[in-house]
């Protein structure tokens, strides 16, 4: 199995272009939600997200967060409204598939939504410009998918409970 964190080269050095690095624990998060163990024979991997999705509601919550700490940090990189749309729209498939018992598991190895998000960090992140309210508000709407998608389960669970102890007591 391979290490879970990247060689100190990748996450010591300044970017090609004098920017500093994104911080270690994005890559170490982004390696262990999306591609911890290399298939073999295959450049694919698969990471706590599509493991702990096969128990429902376990996967989505942990994406969640992960979702939520790539949001915050590519606000304070500054990374332009677009790409913070672009993300957002990464979180809202990543969430909507994720729904789906084994397919959405199936998705998400393949998918990747926290390795797409933090590769549009990377590209565009310390961009001159600050963040602008839009840009705030965009990533409270992120933060919010991604809550929906920690919750979401739960909820789901609660009303087939009370539904099913609703049927069975003749209520």
């Amino acid at each position: 199995m391979p290490s879970p964190l990247p060689p100190p080269s990748q996450t010591a050095l300044a970017t090609d272009d004098g920017r500093p690095p994104l911080p270690a624990w994005a890559r170490v998060m982004t390696r262990l939600l999306d591609d911890l163990i290399r298939i073999p024979g295959t450049e694919q991997g698969i990471g706590l997200d599509g493991l702990l999705g096969l128990i429902p509601g376990v996967g989505d919550s942990v994406t969640g967060l992960g979702s939520m700490a790539l949001l915050l940090l590519a606000l304070r990189r500054r990374v332009p409204t677009v790409i913070l749309v672009k993300m957002l729209g990464n979180i809202g498939v990543d969430v909507l598939t994720g729904t789906i018992p084994v397919l959405g598991d199936i998705f998400d190895v393949a998918f990747r939504s926290n390795r797409r998000n933090l590769e549009l960090i990377e590209r565009h992140a310390d961009g001159k410009v600050q963040p602008s309210p839009a840009d705030f508000a965009l990533v409270v709407f992120g933060i919010c998918l991604a809550a929906a998608a920690i919750a979401m389960p739960f909820v789901i669970s609660a009303v087939l409970g009370f539904s099913l102890i609703r049927l069975l007591s003749g209520g």
